[in-house]
């Protein structure tokens, strides 16, 4: 693991912000702040007065081919006492397809509007808590969405210019009008032009988006569960991940104009993402990993470790790219699903967000970069802090299988084995399946297991599992999981609410309005008590062994090696637990089958897993040492199979 040359120094969470100093820029203070007040924007501003405008931002583009540049809607909110003393603000902003077709956060929300067409309700908090406190929120329609003109081209040029352009145009870089085809001109002199963006899933993804263009002005993003790379949400090395591409994706946000006007670019979409699997020029332009140098804006990363829409292999390149190059970070990891914050830990989130907006946006020294890197939830409502993620001691330490005393129940250490395994792909089974079985000798699945762990072993980071496999026919797919084999509660992250409850009451942050109120349901942790947790997960094409992005057909009764990224993860295997490796073929709800069904036999001198452990081999060497109680060879229990519904990177939760 690379170490940053420029990073934010975390310690421990501090219950105060600092105290202010005159060396904060002035334009920037409250008037209670430049007098000495702890240095925290405070609500000091009418919510209910506040400014609400919409302006029409020109992208440049002409997606739609109409002979006319795009333009996208652009809903403001901002404190009215700080124009009128011409006093600029920072902007917080969400640009989203969400805000008419589907709704944002637990409750869907949508965007309301009155008769002049200015925003009435703004979806979320943020607008409610951030407004009175000094900042202006802006709500962005993409193109081809709401009230914006173009099209909707799932991450691509057409979807980050869309919020680019609003970041420019913030700064004095682009234009922006009064009404959708009119030509009066609208300013934004009222800002700064520090903006910090912020959203859950695809929203998210436009940050990551926007912020890998490197365009200035950009101060921050906070990306909830969002996507780095989107040929990674449609495959893993090459197994396709669901049963539809971009276009679907695309049709389902368009707008009634949009879908008029779109037909070529739902075509693109359509062409240029093959169901094959194999990389194009259309998931180059969709990868904001590779242009992580471009990246000046800091980077606040939430995601849920069991998300199995926008799944946690999001997290692991982009996390690792930053760091490469100097990016300041900050991470919180819960146990959920795919589940926004505030639903999941909404006081500390709502606390945290502000703090860092404050220190952000409008650079107050209130501590936080001095706070721990990471936050993780080890247990339902259990958090931990990690002051540099993964911490300094992780090292990737090589695993290897070996035969056991039954057929594919095999064992797991540090020493090399020969021996060889053999399975039938069964697309109707699944991990849970395969863990609930561990410890019997099944068709459908090899598993390697070590001794129950006489101390605690934690994986941060990334894995990657090497297997040298032979298959029956031309084509096969692979998945490679790791298990923590030992009773837990952990949160019901395969039920509908992805490991949370929505209850009846409801909380309030900030000052509401007639249309737009700042009180949301509660929630609380939906859990479930199971005998295994399955922790980290990859799937690969073998077809791609030779090529990443091209996969080819196999010949039968030949051996290929292949080495599978699995999804990073930061997990404690307790004591008196155990860890497993299974090597299979098709996960069930996870990936899509191969056109055969094949089985596989694998060389077990040939297949490895590089697992990142805190403390390297010798903690790995400790917890295996002596014994502890002896091994179940009962069936065990987990979560319920993945959901088949987690087609779309929603935005219910």
């Amino acid at each position: 693991m690379p170490t940053p040359a420029r990073r934010m120094r975390f310690t421990t969470w501090r219950s105060l912000a600092m105290a202010a100093t005159a060396a904060l820029m002035a334009a920037f203070l409250t008037p209670a702040a430049a007098h000495g007040a702890p240095r925290e924007s405070a609500p000091i501003y009418s919510y209910e007065s506040a400014i609400r405008e919409s302006v029409w931002v020109d992208t440049g583009l002409d997606g739609d081919s109409d002979g006319k540049t795009d333009r996208v809607a652009v809903d403001i909110v901002r404190p009215r006492e700080l124009a009128q003393q011409g006093r600029k603000v920072p902007v917080i902003m969400d640009a989203s397809p969400y805000y008419s077709c589907c709704g944002r956060g637990n409750e869907s929300q949508r965007k309301t509007y009155d008769a002049n067409g200015n925003v009435v309700q703004m979806p979320l908090f943020y607008d409610n808590y951030f407004v009175p406190r000094g900042y202006a929120f802006v709500g962005v329609d993409l193109a081809g969405t709401n009230r914006s003109d173009g099209c909707v081209d799932v991450g691509g040029r057409s979807d980050i210019q869309s919020a680019k352009a609003v970041v420019d145009w913030l700064n004095g870089r682009a234009k922006a009008y009064t009404s959708r085809s009119g030509s009066d001109r609208a300013k934004a002199g009222w800002t700064n032009g520090r903006t910090g963006m912020i959203g859950k899933s695809w929203d998210g993804t436009i940050a990551n988006g926007v912020a890998a263009t490197g365009v200035e002005g950009l101060k921050t993003i906070v990306p909830i569960s969002a996507i780095s790379s989107w040929y990674d949400y449609y495959f893993s090395q090459g197994a396709p991940l669901y049963d539809s591409g971009p276009d679907w994706l695309s049709d389902y946000v368009d707008s009634p104009d949009a879908r008029t006007k779109c037909a070529a670019v739902q075509q693109k979409l359509v062409d240029e993402a093959p169901r094959t699997g194999d990389w194009t020029s259309l998931w180059t332009e969709r990868d904001y990993v590779k242009d992580a140098s471009k990246v000046k804006a800091s980077v606040f990363l939430i995601h849920g470790s069991q998300d199995l829409n926008v799944r946690m292999e999001h997290v692991g390149p982009w996390w690792d790219a930053l760091a490469k190059n100097g990016v300041e970070r900050k991470i919180w990891l819960s146990q959920t699903g795919h589940v926004d914050p505030f639903d999941f830990r909404r006081a500390d989130w709502v606390d945290t967000l502000h703090r860092w907006f404050d220190h952000e946006l409008l650079g107050y020294d209130n501590g936080i970069d001095d706070e721990p890197m990471a936050d993780i939830e080890r247990h339902p409502d259990q958090w931990v802090t990690s002051a540099v993620w993964p911490p300094r001691s992780t090292r990737a330490t090589t695993l290897r299988p070996g035969e056991g005393t039954q057929a594919g129940v095999g064992t797991l250490g540090l020493r090399k084995s020969e021996g060889t395994e053999t399975f039938t792909d069964d697309p109707r089974l699944s991990e849970t399946d395969w863990a609930a079985h561990i410890d019997r000798s099944t068709a459908e699945k090899a598993g390697f297991v070590t001794k129950p762990l006489t101390r605690d072993l934690r994986l941060s980071g990334s894995s990657k599992v090497t297997v040298t496999a032979t298959p029956t026919t031309s084509t096969a797919h692979l998945s490679a999981v790791l298990v923590d084999l030992g009773p837990d509660t952990i949160r019901d992250y395969a039920a509908a609410g992805e490991g949370i409850t929505t209850l009846t009451d409801r909380t309030c942050w900030g000052p509401s309005t007639t249309g737009d109120s700042s009180c949301f349901k509660a929630t609380q942790a939906k859990t479930t008590a199971v005998d295994y947790t399955v922790l980290s997960r990859g799937w690969a094409d073998l077809g791609t062994y030779a090529t990443a992005g091209k996969g080819v057909p196999l010949t039968p009764g030949k051996a290929y090696t292949i080495t599978l990224d699995l999804a990073a993860t930061d997990h404690v295997v307790p004591a008196g637990h155990r860890l497993a490796l299974i090597v299979a073929g098709t996960d069930k709800d996870l990936i899509d089958p191969p056109s055969s069904t094949p089985t596989l036999t694998l060389d077990l001198s040939r297949t490895s897993a590089r697992v990142p452990l805190v403390g390297g081999a010798e903690a790995f060497s400790k917890a295996t040492a002596g014994s502890t109680a002896a091994e179940s060879t009962s069936v065990l229990d987990g979560v319920r199979d993945p959901r088949t519904a987690l087609r779309v990177p929603g935005d219910r939760h």
